[in-house]
């Protein structure tokens, strides 16, 4: 099979993609849930290479989806080549996931899942599969317990991928963010307990919106009780945000937005910060067996 660039591989990397492309072959048809993340977009890459016509992409759209992720899963999907049906999805209809007790994901996944379930015969493919890496086995993922009930298949993670791993390859092939930083869903920034609203999602877009136009590639606005917004940046840059007039504009504009307070966290920027948050009961219930 090709690869997308002239430049030699190095032979491990030349292993792991043809372990990647049959595994992926043995499916013989597959779903892939993109988000437009470089993860599942390695897997939609992989999946066209190895099944043709016999993949196709599903991205979900609802108001926990930034618009320029939907905007980069629809851009992706065409530079790859690869069928691309975007479908509704409900889960803010969903109190169990509106209520945002630590289980969230769980429920967001579920619904994918079940729609995607839905249309495996309109679009003739099999398998649904994710953008899951080993690294992610590591991690508080209430959405792989409903990848496991809905039997999805996690490719990367079959074929011994990390994110490292996934990066290198994507790099490899050329695709246009390989070295995109991870940006989950919106309701993913709002603390435990903290309901999950449109109003809040649209906001904390806008607020990371914002962030990225002074500049800032990586950054989350995480919303906590009481409407305050706590700023994560990598940590040295935290300096330019307290440049007197950068804050004044800063807090202006989020208190604009909605929120009541404003906050930096010292700590700097890091994935998954809120999972701290979540009880090491929820943790035990939601994980996979």
């Amino acid at each position: 099979m090709p690869d997308l660039v002239s430049e030699p591989a190095p032979p491990a990397l030349v292993q792991q993609r043809d372990h990647l492309l049959q595994v992926l072959a043995s499916y013989e048809s597959a779903a892939v849930a993109l988000s437009g993340g470089i993860d599942s977009t390695v897997v939609a890459q992989a999946a066209r290479m190895a099944l043709g016509d016999r993949a196709v992409a599903v991205t979900a759209d609802s108001p926990s989806v930034a618009r320029r992720e939907l905007d980069d899963a629809r851009r992706l999907a065409d530079w790859i080549g690869i069928r691309h049906v975007l479908v509704r999805t409900e889960e803010f209809a969903n109190p169990e996931y509106t209520r945002n007790d630590g289980t969230r994901c769980y429920f967001c996944k579920d619904e994918l899942y079940s729609q995607i379930e839905r249309l495996l015969p309109q679009l003739q493919v099999q398998v649904i599969c994710s953008g899951a890496n080993l690294d992610d086995q590591g991690d508080y993922r209430p959405g792989l317990l409903a990848a496991a009930e809905h039997r999805v298949r996690h490719p990367l993670q079959e074929a011994r991928f990390t994110k490292a791993d996934v990066r290198s390859l994507a790099r490899f092939w050329g695709l246009p963010t390989w070295d995109k930083p991870a940006s989950p869903c919106l309701s993913s920034r709002l603390a435990p307990g903290v309901a999950v609203t449109h109003e809040r999602t649209a906001r904390i877009e806008a607020a990371e919106s914002y962030l990225r136009d002074l500049g800032y590639r990586e950054c989350r606005v995480r919303l906590h009780e009481g409407e305050l917004a706590r700023i994560e940046v990598p940590a040295g840059t935290l300096l330019r945000l307290l440049e007197p007039t950068v804050q004044q504009a800063l807090v202006r504009h989020f208190k604009d937005l909605g929120f009541q307070f404003v906050t930096l966290d010292l700590e700097g920027f890091r994935s998954g910060s809120l999972n701290t948050l979540v009880s090491l009961e929820l943790r035990n219930q939601f994980s996979p067996r």
